[in-house]
């Protein structure tokens, strides 16, 4: 699917995978949007996302005042707000939806703050296409691994997005809605890389939570690969998981570590954390198809399923079937790592 000529709104698009999400897309690879509008709460992040794609280390307020007329422009705004939304997507074509919050112990003692956002959020974004009549062709829901079979808040209400977002298709025909669900991104905010790496670099200890834990890893770029495949090709209500490799988290801090003798330390499970990730269940792998590097779960709802190729999976798909060993993670792990093992 082209974006040539379009209209993209980028929900959360500060965060570390929207952020991303618009840095290829101003790549062209889609073709060149007609606009790329970036909504979030964060003014800070905004800025800063506005001197980067300006190339200028620090700006007046004239950034400010020609953001409507560039390519990439900024509005401050939260999900929470229905009104806002309703504003925003009367002249959008596409919409990315990755505003959440998603850090599992932050939901676990602010369920309430999580619901808001994560659920009511994307309950006023269908609403606001809905009742507007906006032109907007396709919604792509950003969910995650934790929203199949959620044990945690953050899992429980990601879950409830997709849901919303698949039943939007009943309401909304003019308007396709569908989903992404995938793993730990190596690298963003919040996640084990980058707490392993700063823990290394000031001499340790890394604290691991279990020795039997596992972790799905993809790259920001695969995760917006997953995106965007799911851009050109999703039917309304599917939701598209990567094929992804798994590994045992003390592997990853081993192989982080390169040799050096750096304490570890097994602190237990947090709140709400799982010990294996799992992106389709048994139950959904019934309705689970193959296509080329994805599996693409079918939505529950019988009125808005295809025709099934035949399952895909005969169980579960979870990182406990591990699939890298050392090697694998060395190239997986290579740009973090100097060639003495130092993080770069």
């Amino acid at each position: 699917m082209t974006l040539e000529g379009a209209r993209v709104l980028v929900t959360g698009g500060t965060g570390s995978l929207g952020h991303h999400v618009v840095r290829r897309l101003l790549s062209g690879e889609l073709g060149r949007p007609e606009r790329i509008v970036v909504l979030s709460r964060d003014e800070a992040k905004q800025h800063q996302m506005r001197l980067d794609y300006l190339r200028r280390r620090a700006a007046t307020d004239e950034v400010i005042y020609r953001n409507f007329r560039d390519l990439l422009s900024f509005r401050i705004g939260d999900v929470r707000d229905y009104a806002t939304l309703a504003g925003v997507v009367r002249d959008v074509d596409v919409i990315f939806h990755a505003a959440a919050l998603k850090q599992v112990p932050t939901c676990e003692y602010f369920p309430h703050e999580a619901v808001h956002t994560n659920v009511q959020g994307t309950i006023n974004l269908v609403r606001a296409i809905r009742d507007t009549g906006a032109p907007v062709r396709t919604v792509i829901g950003i969910s995650t691994d934790k929203a199949c079979k959620p044990i945690n808040v953050m899992g429980m209400t990601k879950a409830l997005m997709e849901r919303v977002l698949v039943e939007a298709n009943l309401e909304s025909p003019r308007t396709r809605f569908a989903a992404v669900r995938y793993g730990n991104v190596i690298a963003s905010r919040g996640s084990v890389v980058p707490l392993f790496l700063d823990q290394i670099a000031a001499g340790g200890p890394i604290t691991i939570t279990l020795k039997e834990m596992t972790r799905f890893l993809l790259t920001l770029d695969r995760a917006v690969d997953t995106v965007f495949a799911a851009l050109a090709a999703a039917g309304a209500g599917e939701i598209y998981v990567p094929k992804l490799p798994a590994a045992r988290v003390v592997d990853i801090a081993r192989v982080l570590m390169n040799g050096r003798d750096i304490p570890v330390v097994f602190t237990g499970i947090r709140p709400g954390e799982k010990v294996h990730e799992i992106m389709v269940s048994e139950e959904e792998c019934h309705r689970t198809v193959a296509r080329g590097d994805y599996f693409v779960i079918a939505p529950a709802i019988p009125e808005l399923r295809r025709e099934l190729e035949g399952p895909a999976l005969t169980g579960e798909y979870s990182s406990s079937d591990v699939t890298l060993d050392d090697e694998g993670l060395r190239a997986l792990l290579a740009p973090y790592l100097t060639p003495e093992g130092v993080p770069a």
